[in-house]
């Protein structure tokens, strides 16, 4: 007998119960408040849309050093009939043996039987594998530092939307970016158009997370690449991540929409040195009323 999306969703409900109880402790499970309730809403009323998939992150010590690594678990609605998107990220890896690390990962889940319950093995694994990439990631900085002044690189990305509207969309962008130390904007409306600067493993995690499953009609228009000699905090255009809604007048029909008033994009661009990248986001050349 076929599986449903209703016993898969159950099945999560009870995986999530279970690793709650595994890591009790503050910040070792992030969980939005409202994952959980959305998918006990809709099991009660199975005839509505279905609920947003489930996404949490879990994070563990791993050595003596008990240096954090985090797994961060994103359940397609027919899990664990389906492989779970899994990503392993920590602030003591280099980007080759995140990348390393998360193709073991990988490799290790999908030999495991389908259709079981797999996010504490993941986690297990994590927890057995994780140390010798750590290991690997010291020993290479340590001899980097030695031979080179240390530099970082500002990574700024300028992406746009055919339109930015719902609310549990742009939860999601600010989020993430909170998360990942990025300064810039979000624009909504439409179009809508989204900037993010800071480390370039940072951005683009944030552009992976935030097209993953399928956004359609958005892309990444733009990338600048700014060297510096230490920190880039200095190189930033942006303090924080803003929210930006420029509301033109005019009534546009009965669809809950606006249109952005390109004209004030435009100065708030010029305000912050970045007035060329009107022609690249639009295609014309912006220019200002008296």
């Amino acid at each position: 007998m076929a599986v449903t999306v209703k016993e898969c969703l159950e099945l999560q409900l009870v995986e999530v119960e279970m690793l709650l109880s595994m890591f009790p402790k503050k910040g070792e499970i992030t969980l939005d408040e409202d994952a959980v309730p959305s998918v006990q809403r809709y099991l009660r009323n199975a005839d509505g849309a279905l609920p947003p998939q489930l996404e949490y992150s879990i994070t563990v010590d791993v050595g003596e050093a008990k240096v954090k690594v985090e797994l961060q678990v994103l359940l397609p609605h027919m899990y664990p009939h389906v492989a779970p998107q899994l990503f392993v990220r920590s602030n003591a890896l280099h980007r080759q043996q995140q990348l390393q690390l998360n193709t073991g990962l990988a490799s290790h889940i999908s030999s495991l039987d389908s259709g079981e319950l797999c996010i504490y093995e993941a986690v297990q694994w994590v927890k057995d594998n994780s140390l010798p990439y750590l290991e690997n990631s010291k020993i290479s900085s340590e001899s980097a530092s030695k031979e080179v002044v240390v530099k970082e690189t500002l990574h700024r990305m300028w992406i746009y939307s055919h339109h930015i509207y719902r609310q549990e969309l742009r939860k999601k962008i600010f989020d993430c970016a909170k998360k990942l130390n990025l300064t810039g904007f979000c624009l909504t409306g439409k179009p809508g158009v989204i900037c993010v600067e800071g480390l370039q493993e940072n951005c683009e995690e944030f552009w992976r997370v935030i097209r993953y499953p399928n956004w359609k009609h958005i892309s990444c228009k733009h990338v600048e690449n700014i060297e510096a000699e230490g920190s880039i905090d200095n190189l930033r255009l942006f303090h924080a991540f803003e929210d930006l809604q420029f509301q033109a007048h005019g009534d546009y029909g009965l669809r809950n929409d606006y249109h952005m008033d390109l004209g004030q994009f435009l100065e708030f661009l010029k305000q912050h040195q970045s007035g060329h990248i009107f022609q690249i986001l639009f295609g014309v050349e912006g220019k200002l009323t008296d």
